[in-house]
């Protein structure tokens, strides 16, 4: 035994969605008055800490270092590569063979080792802003609270806000106060 006949269903959808096409617009003018809404450009906030500031300067010259490491590399495979190419007539096939095999090996263990490091540097930058947002996020819910905001938004989701209910910097400075 059904409950409601094909017909009653129609008709209750359709007064169901002549209700939410009439009073839809209503409710959510309602709650735009009766909230507040702000918005942070979380990356900016992040970003313009003095924490992430002091952790990038100090990521940057590990990384300059390994760069002077890497090129110096480069720069040795290079000599090997035209020590090769200038004595391959005049080399016995043998010997010839030999270079070329350790030129090879060299060659793939450097762009190894050039993966890795960037793979490991991106793996640090990452933890180290990972680590700044988890902290930012926490801050930013305390500013909800204290301010009796309804919700704050990521800006970059938005297509227009208010400048007046930018959270960015005051986000980023509640931040340094509470991480010195």
């Amino acid at each position: 035994m059904q409950l409601f006949s094909i017909k009653a269903y129609k008709v209750y959808s359709l007064f169901f969605f002549i209700g939410l096409f009439i009073l839809g617009p209503l409710q959510i003018s309602s709650f735009a008055a009766d909230n507040r809404i702000g918005f942070v450009d979380i990356q900016k906030a992040v970003l313009s800490t003095k924490e992430w500031k002091k952790e990038f300067e100090v990521f940057k010259k590990s990384f300059a270092k390994e760069k002077k490491k890497i090129k110096a590399r480069e720069s040795r495979i290079k000599k090997m590569l035209g020590d090769l190419n200038k004595q391959n007539f005049v080399m016995d096939p043998e010997l010839k063979k030999k270079k070329q095999e350790k030129f090879r090996k060299e060659k793939v263990a450097f762009e190894r080792y050039v993966q890795d490091q960037n793979a490991d540097f991106g793996k640090r930058e990452k933890e180290i802003t990972q680590k700044i947002l988890l902290k930012m996020m926490t801050i930013i819910k305390k500013i909800g609270k204290e301010k009796k905001f309804t919700m704050i938004l990521e800006q970059k989701v938005v297509l227009y806000h208010d400048l007046g209910n930018d959270l960015t910097a005051l986000a980023t400075k509640t931040y340094d106060r509470n991480n010195k």
